[in-house]
């Protein structure tokens, strides 16, 4: 069995697609379930990858784009409603989190006022437990290690990425950032690195303003390939692309990011599954 599975659960942009829901990625080591953002659809996908909410070991959130938080409240009312016992979710974010889950929770009073009428057995509101991080060790047993370092993507902050260590193995969950030290600490002799990346030169031809602006504060392909054959990372799984890739056109990303990079390279399609070890 592998040390860690990655299951690239979302692998779209903001802007809606039939074929990829939002970001968020499922990590699995040690016995451990590790959901990763929380974008459009997610729960959806995380069906199809047979990990139900209510089996979620932590939800971990890079940052707080609406984005990466789209369906936030689907798992914390999911998990609620579908455990038979008070199942705290435990949530890991950036400062910040704890405020974006006080509103969440505020928006679905009258659906928790509903459901408790409703059912004799449901006698507790949705627990979530927040832990507001920017660096150091978020959880760690005698099977599992999840660090967590601050990231760069600015105007947005703080936000994190994180490393799931298992096994003599390591995954990174990057998130949305350019380039930092953070990123590269992450990325240290890990084996499998998922980050967000952009195509600046298909970009800059649209010319529109909004969309120009996102090359600021995210990797470009040659970025993420610089950051993964620094670290020396084994596996490079590129993620949330935009532009997103045309149907056919998974060789040109790659072919860019192996110019700079040369271990393996996945343009992630949505429950794509990379292993480490």
């Amino acid at each position: 069995m592998a040390a860690i599975e990655v299951v690239l659960l979302g692998t779209g942009s903001p802007i809606p697609d039939p074929d990829r829901a939002g970001p968020s990625t499922l990590v699995r080591a040690g016995g451990r379930t590790f959901l990763v953002d929380c974008g459009r659809g997610v729960l959806m996908r995380a069906a199809a990858a047979g990990a139900p909410p209510a089996a979620l070991t932590a939800t971990l959130l890079t940052h707080l784009h609406s984005d990466h938080i789209t369906d936030l409240d689907d798992v914390i009312t999911t998990r609620w409603v579908t455990s038979f016992a008070p199942s705290p979710l435990p949530l890991v974010g950036p400062p910040g989190t704890a405020a974006v889950v006080d509103g969440l929770r505020a928006s679905l009073e009258p659906d928790i006022s509903y459901r408790l009428a409703h059912h004799e057995d449901l006698t507790w509101e949705p627990p979530v437990e927040v832990t507001e991080v920017t660096g150091g060790i978020v959880l760690e047993d005698e099977v599992v290690r999840v660090l967590a370092e601050p990231t760069d993507h600015r105007p947005v902050q703080p936000t994190v990425g994180y490393r799931v260590e298992h096994g003599g193995h390591a995954v990174v969950l990057a998130g949305d950032t350019v380039p930092c030290e953070g990123l590269d600490r992450l990325c240290q002799g890990a084996d499998v690195l998922v980050i967000t990346v952009v195509r600046d030169d298909l970009i800059h031809r649209f010319g529109v303003p909004r969309l120009v602006d996102v090359c600021d504060y995210h990797s470009t392909v040659e970025q993420a390939a610089d950051t993964a054959a620094r670290a020396g990372v084994s596996t490079l799984v590129l993620t949330h692309c935009v532009p997103a890739v045309a149907p056919g056109g998974e060789d040109e990303w790659q072919a860019i990011a192996a110019a700079r990079f040369d271990g393996e390279i996945v343009v992630a399609a949505d429950l794509d599954v990379v292993t480490a070890g």
